[in-house]
């Protein structure tokens, strides 16, 4: 190819060229909120840890450059022939300057409110100040405040101008057939840089991004902000204003006496520093488990899990046990922060961005160390960055597993998601024996997912059977068990308690688990086994994932008050304990042997639990339906409160 035919790419060199200039700019802008708000991020702020900082914006400046250009991106690269004259190239230059010069003065105006409101701006801020007639003044007076800021603003702007690339073509210097082969090819190699770029990433396991995967490089909550910036943070959340505050109770006293997220410990008990271990299984939903499936096939269902049964004969369930949300992304808070999914999951709104504690950065607070287990890849699923965001000081994944010369590295890798369940639990015993007591861990466990398989060694011992999810619940079954074999082994072992859950439910072959609330049923197993006066039982209370923090905290005696949505298991009385989740736009709660279900205004249904298949609307039948109305109200009511309000704490 000669020098003539490489100008037949000029028009993507061109482009190139000037998301680089953007790039920049948004760079530029990172400095600026950084000098500008230094005192709130000086502390333990190192070179290295600066440089993570940003090299972690720099995913979510790409996410933002090239949504807010794919129109300019669109406009240079179309194959156009006419399309290289001065009118139209200074057409596509204005546009550039406006968008990219707006995404510049969002940031430096974020600078400025960061130290209101210590986080990015979100399209909550349009609803926040919607009745404030005073916006206008006071914009003025910080605009006189930071004059400065707006002189920043013009000289990055002119230099935008003047570095600004226009092609080095003419409509006449090629055919139109040369140039349209060069501007579509060149379209096509930039669709999917730009589509990857949007998202985050270009693997299966890569969900786009949102502002709660700031959290994945910062060392405090703080610090997401540096990561982020607000072009970003306002687009991913237009049209996620999901959490809108009912007006059910009036008075805040009332509705608090009825339900309260604040929980005071009762006891004057000197807290017991056990270890904690939270095994969340994937898809190991209660279905699975013979030992907790009594009532299927007569008695003579045996399930898929003879591991988990052993532990369960030594152990406390619970009859009616349920998962607070359908996918990971709603296990995650409900287990470990005690946070259900409402409309929307947890981290995927605005409110990720609020001060939440967990069962890590309690414990954290008590010299505990933590860290968290999951075998894919860093960043994936969000989960590094939520772990993060609730105290988890260590994360330990597919690379870390992989670093470790004991292990078999990425010959142990699934294939699609994540290390084998087998070998990563072993992993994960062996880390934990590393660690100081007490401690307290969480793993995510990976195998028992779509697509589905399982390692090449197992395939005639677990043979397909029943439903495609089936020989996985054994293979992780199996791998559960070698991984209490193993900790048992250990010093630590005596000294823990061991809560066995799972994220969600999956596929189903019984009738029983496929209705509105059979798809929520999920293990909640407590197992401590250095415990002689926690007896074995199968308990009639109702469980939820929410109710493990504080249940948690209770077998702790922990002595601070602390805020969970969830309920104390084991001192809550069998006819007090409640459970709720949320599907399409309908929240169901459990109680009184009952589900009601409510639309948000009004009860649309009320079904006895003993009718396994929902098919006996109860509504208005029921004594027990005007209370859990009122209760679930109370709950509805303080979830949205707190989370537009960032009141996530005591």
């Amino acid at each position: 190819m000669n020098f003539r035919s490489l100008r037949l790419l000029s028009p993507l060199t061109a482009t190139l060229c000037n998301l680089v200039i953007a790039y920049a700019v948004y760079f530029l802008a990172r400095i600026i909120y950084l000098l500008e708000n230094l005192s709130y991020f000086s502390q333990g702020l190192t070179f290295n840890h600066l440089m993570e900082l940003f090299g972690g914006g720099l995913m979510f400046d790409t996410s933002a450059i090239l949504l807010t250009n794919s129109l300019y991106i669109v406009m240079m690269l179309f194959p156009l022939h006419l399309k290289e004259v001065a009118w139209y190239q200074k057409l596509c230059q204005a546009l550039f300057l406006t968008v990219n010069g707006l995404a510049l003065a969002v940031n430096l105006c974020d600078a400025v409110y960061f130290r209101f409101t210590m986080r990015r701006t979100t399209t909550t801020v349009f609803s926040e100040f919607s009745n404030e007639g005073n916006l206008g003044s006071i914009f003025l007076t910080e605009t006189i405040n930071h004059i400065y800021l707006v002189v920043i603003f013009v000289v990055i702007i002119w230099v935008m101008y003047r570095l600004y690339r226009k092609p080095a073509i003419k409509p006449n210097d090629f055919s139109w057939l040369h140039y349209s082969g060069a501007a579509l090819l060149s379209l096509l190699l930039m669709t999917p840089l730009v589509i990857g770029g949007i998202r985050g990433g270009f693997t299966k396991a890569v969900r786009p991004i949102t502002i709660s995967n700031a959290n994945q490089y910062a060392a405090r909550p703080i610090e997401a902000a540096l990561v982020l910036n607000t072009p970003f943070s306002l687009y991913r959340t237009i049209g996620k204003s999901v959490f809108v505050v009912p007006e059910y109770f009036s008075d805040e006293h009332e509705m608090a006496s009825v339900y309260s997220p604040i929980h005071i410990p009762a006891d004057s008990i000197t807290m017991t520093k056990k270890n904690v271990v939270v095994l969340i299984v994937e898809s190991f939903g209660r279905e699975y488990i013979g030992a907790l499936n009594e009532h299927l096939e007569d008695g003579k269902y045996k399930g898929y899990t003879p591991c988990i049964d052993s532990i369960i004969s030594r152990s406390i369930t619970f009859r009616h046990s349920y998962c607070n949300g359908r996918k990971s992304i709603d296990g995650m808070p409900s287990i470990l922060a005690s946070i259900p999914m409402f409309v929307e999951p947890f981290f995927l709104t605005p409110a990720s961005m609020n001060h939440v504690d967990g069962i890590a950065s309690l414990l954290a607070a008590e010299g505990y160390k933590t860290a968290f287990f999951h075998g894919a890849q860093r960043g994936s699923m969000g989960f590094m960055a939520f772990a993060k965001s609730i105290g988890f000081q260590e994360y330990y994944g597919r690379e870390d597993f992989n670093e470790d010369k004991r292990f078999g590295g990425d010959n142990d890798f699934d294939g699609t998601w994540a290390i084998w369940d087998e070998p990563f639990l072993q992993y994960y015993a062996t880390k934990m024996s590393e660690m100081k007591e007490p401690f307290m861990t969480a793993v995510f466990t990976a195998s028992s997912h779509h697509p589905y398989v399982i390692p090449e060694k197992y395939k005639d011992v677990y043979p397909e059977e029943g439903i495609e999810i089936h020989k996985c619940i054994r293979y992780t079954d199996m791998a559960l068990g070698r991984f209490f074999e193993t900790a048992s082994r250990e010093s630590w072992f005596k000294n823990t308690i061991f809560i066995i859950t799972s994220d969600h439910t999956n596929t189903s072959d019984h009738a029983f688990y496929q209705t509105d609330l059979g798809g929520f049923c999920s293990p909640i197993i407590i197992y401590e086994p250095g415990n002689a006066d926690l007896m074995p039982e199968m308990q009639d209370k109702i469980a939820q994932q929410i109710d493990i923090l504080p249940t948690v905290m209770g077998m702790l005696h922990y002595e601070k008050p602390y805020f969970g949505f969830g309920i104390d298991l084991l001192s809550t009385p069998a006819d007090s304990t409640w459970a709720v989740n949320y599907m399409n736009g309908i929240y169901q709660y459990v109680k009184h042997g009952h589900v009601l279900q409510f639309d948000g205004q009004n009860t649309r249904a009320v079904y006895a639990l003993s009718d396994s298949l929902m098919q006996n609307n109860l509504l208005n039948k029921v004594s027990h339906q005007q209370p859990m109305e009122k209760e679930l109200k109370a709950i509805i009511q303080q979830y949205m409160e707190r989370m537009t309000q960032d009141r996530l704490t005591p």
